[in-house]
């Protein structure tokens, strides 16, 4: 059975300098854990840590481009060194480029995949092969809806996102035995900068299809309170857009009906998202 969440974990991130990693880094060192903030972007990281006031007791901060092997071994023996032994690695750090595949250029195709499959896959290697050693530890990968349901106009994020499930679902079988958990978290559009760039996209209507985004908040409510306690393998937010997502990714045909719905929707939203940012 997997030992519990220490009362003060340390807990590795990956994409600190904004967004969901950022929100997080703040909220749980604020409950307490100790955090090891990382991004490739360190004056955005430096500049997030001052705005959000980081406390340096909990919080250490270090550059990690998560597309580089040597990168997560050297900030991983920092962490360490820091902090001592990693208990959860949270592989947040993500790319988005809306583009239909006959238009999107090539280097935004590599960086969508590099970051999103290629950091994952290399952090999880990484921080498994240590907690695989220390028979305990958890791993949190950051998925999304894309990653049971394909979205048109975001075909690159998509293909990301659904080898992210499916390398973290076959991680999680393979160190169950070990002491390891591995848990997916899948999240619908979050109010983050991510979503921001795409307002101007028609390409990433769909992305506004629901009734309104979720909130970095509900990301750190559904983290604190159910995957770091219960480690589920994965969990969709919300509970309603992933059954939905599932719907479309067991039966792909039902999209020729609901896409057109889904689209002209998003499409009222991403025009009263730009209106409101004036």
């Amino acid at each position: 059975m997997d030992a519990p969440l220490p009362s003060s974990a340390v807990i590795f991130l990956t994409g600190c300098a904004s967004g969901i990693g950022a929100h997080l880094t703040t909220a749980l060192s604020r409950r307490g854990h100790k955090i090891v903030a990382t991004d490739v972007n360190e004056a955005g990281l430096a500049a997030q840590a001052e705005s959000a006031r980081w406390d340096t007791t909990r919080v250490v901060r270090h550059a990690l481009d998560v597309r580089r092997e040597a990168d997560w071994e050297t900030a991983l023996n920092f962490a360490e060194h820091a902090l001592g032994p990693i208990d959860v690695l949270m592989n947040v750090a993500g790319y988005l480029k809306p583009g239909y595949c006959h238009e999107i250029d090539v280097a935004s195709v590599e960086l969508t995949l590099d970051v999103n499959v290629l950091g994952t896959i290399l952090g999880t290697r990484a921080i498994a092969q240590r907690m695989v050693r220390r028979g305990k530890g958890h791993i949190v990968n950051i998925g999304s809806l894309a990653s049971l349901a394909p979205v048109p106009g975001l075909c690159v994020y998509s293909a990301s996102k659904f080898a992210v499930r499916g390398f973290t679902l076959a991680v999680a079988q393979e160190l169950s035995s070990h002491g390891v958990s591995v848990s997916l978290v899948m999240p619908d559009a979050v109010a983050t900068p991510m979503l921001t760039l795409q307002e101007t996209y028609e390409e990433a209507a769909l992305t506004f299809s629901g009734d309104k985004p979720l909130t970095v908040e509900d990301i750190e409510r559904v983290i604190v309170d159910e995957v770091l306690v219960k480690r589920p393998l994965e969990v969709a937010i919300p509970l309603s857009r992933g059954y939905l997502a599932r719907v479309a990714n067991v039966l792909p045909q039902a999209a020729k009906v609901l896409g057109p719905l889904l689209q002209k929707k998003g499409l009222k939203a991403q025009a009263k998202a730009r209106a409101a940012r004036g």
